[in-house]
């Protein structure tokens, strides 16, 4: 029997991105965001879900895109990591995709190198790429990296966090 990723796609930029749908809580659109002073960059502040405080980052800030303002199509994809919701501003969600385990590659070295820990693989799906993400490595404080010039913001960013589980 042939085992099928179930992927929430989405896109970022001109990309095509997916998340494991089992990790996925829901899909809102982007409400008021409260900043959070001392952030880093790409950490936009948090939104009040239903009386649950969610952390929001920006994924185009994350992936080193383009800066353009929020449009009525952008989303937040809810994700529940280590029992936390975390949402993640994309520019739009698309749909389910159902992607063969064959289908699947490794993400090439290239990936680890430049610091994109957080790609578990390259699906192929109707002629195109789908990058596969990890939640874990995505969302944990350690992964998220700054540009060079950054180092010290990151690391009380990251003492912060630890500081406030």
């Amino acid at each position: 029997m042939n085992r099928e990723l179930h992927i929430v796609g989405f896109q970022v930029g001109r990309e095509t991105y997916g998340v494991p749908i089992t990790s996925l809580h829901e899909i809102v659109r982007v409400p008021e965001i409260t900043a959070v002073p001392d952030a880093p960059d790409y950490l936009e502040g948090v939104i009040n879900l239903r009386g649950k405080i969610v952390s929001v980052m920006d994924l185009r800030k994350r992936f080193g895109e383009k800066q353009i303002g929020l449009k009525k199509h952008n989303r937040i994809l809810v994700v529940e990591h280590s029992g936390r919701l975390a949402g993640l501003i994309v520019d739009s969600a698309s749909e389910v995709l159902k992607i063969p385990a064959d289908d699947v590659e490794a993400p090439p070295a290239v990936f680890q190198e430049g610091g994109l820990n957080c790609v578990t693989g390259l699906g192929k799906v109707r002629g195109r790429l789908v990058v596969l993400l990890d939640m874990s490595k995505l969302l944990a404080p350690g992964s998220l990296q700054t540009k060079s010039g950054d180092a010290k913001p990151a690391a009380k960013a990251e003492g912060r966090g630890a500081a406030a589980r």
